[in-house]
């Protein structure tokens, strides 16, 4: 497996070993010895999601203050752009975001820690997002920063699209109004 460092360094870019053929491909997509090696610690999943969503859908930017949530995420199917921001007060990276485009075709995954705010915005007709989460889905801990918030300045890739967001995401705070972690 390959590991890249992205500007925020606990956030990490890895690319699996793909083996094709004419039949097809096989790629092992999490071996927990090979992720802690890549990590630098032990990370315990305890929740499987899987989203489908059309070209357009934004989603995000997501996380939870209590039962914060640790991600792996990988696309199964389409393309996505996905934007990590670190939102802890104390790393020297508060306020700096990461995109990395996650497609089928390269089948990158992003690992993103406890302590950030997570979001996607479809690129494809339709993409299928799988993600594993270190703690259980708490909605009444969940908050919201707004995908477009100038002080973060996101260059999302949105090409004349009017993202399609969900009355949440639409609700979403500033960085600077929301509640972040210390």
């Amino acid at each position: 497996m390959k590991v890249t460092q992205t500007r925020i360094p606990d956030v990490l870019i890895l690319e699996p070993k793909v083996f094709g053929d004419s039949r097809g491909f096989f790629m092992e997509s999490f071996n927990s010895r090979v992720f802690d090696e890549a990590v630098g610690r032990h990370v315990e999943f305890v929740q499987d999601n899987h989203s489908r969503s059309s070209r357009g859908v934004l989603r995000g930017l997501h996380y939870q203050l209590q039962q914060a949530q640790g991600k792996l995420v990988r696309v199964a199917r389409g393309a996505v752009f996905d934007v990590v921001v670190d939102i802890r007060k104390s790393s020297a990276t508060f306020g700096q975001w990461v995109g990395v485009e996650l497609t089928e075709e390269n089948q990158k995954q992003l690992w993103m820690p406890a302590g950030t705010a997570h979001g996607f915005l479809v690129l494809s007709e339709l993409a299928d997002f799988l993600y594993k989460t270190t703690d259980y889905y708490a909605p009444a801990h969940e908050r919201s920063i707004a995908w477009d918030d100038p002080t973060l300045g996101i260059e999302w890739p949105i090409q004349g699209l009017t993202p399609i967001l969900s009355a949440k995401d639409q609700a979403g705070l500033s960085l600077n109004a929301a509640e972040v972690f210390a």
